[in-house]
């Protein structure tokens, strides 16, 4: 772990692994230090706003012990998925199975909201499960509001029509990103989310 400054009034944590990532922040908002204003977790650092001094926050947060299980914490929600996306035969062969197995396995995991950026209310969703899956080596120039992706070891779901060049899987008609919602953005770090097949009744 390395602790390096971020302009007058942050601390950056740097850390090996996402998964340390989740237990080191999952601690740290459940005990944060004195004076911490933010906590924003990245895919391998935690960046720390106080309102105080950077040393007494050096030591404070080189004293946090990391969670264990942290992709279990966060509160539970659940989004109605339509697997009809335009990349799904394509995710079954890279991995080498079926689509409804791809399905399944997708429903199947419990996925956490690692971290947040892209655009607003995106969210990197990792799972205790081994994905691999490569982005298309030819982004497209617009994917559609409520589009369940697959890119790397992440799923997510597009808050909002924009160029990307994840692997899309589904659908969601929930709406992850709505300004007129306290809070606006569905996702947060910590949040868990299932996926549940609309198409099933």
């Amino acid at each position: 772990m390395r602790i390096l400054p971020s302009g007058d009034h942050a601390l950056l944590v740097e850390l090996d692994t996402l998964d340390q990532v989740l237990g080191y922040y999952t601690a740290l908002t459940a005990s944060p230090p004195a004076d911490v204003i933010d906590i924003v977790p990245a895919a391998r650092t935690v960046m720390v706003t106080t309102s105080g001094g950077l040393d007494a926050l050096s030591r404070a947060l080189r004293a946090v012990t990391p969670a264990d299980g942290a992709h279990a914490v966060g509160d539970l929600i659940e989004l109605p998925v339509t697997y009809d996306g335009e990349d799904l035969e394509d995710v079954a062969l890279v991995l080498d199975c079926s689509v409804s197995e791809v399905v399944q396995r997708h429903t199947g995991e419990e996925w956490t909201v690692a971290f947040c950026g892209f655009s607003p209310g995106f969210g990197y969703l990792t799972s205790s499960a081994t994905w691999d899956i490569p982005r298309r080596q030819s982004p497209r120039t617009k994917v559609p509001t409520g589009a369940v992706a697959l890119a790397g070891e992440f799923s997510g779901v597009y808050p909002r029509e924009s160029p990307g060049g994840w692997q899309l899987i589904g659908r969601t008609d929930v709406k992850i990103f709505d300004q007129e919602r306290d809070p606006a953005a569905l996702f947060h770090p910590g949040r868990r989310v299932r996926f549940v097949d609309a198409g099933r009744g």
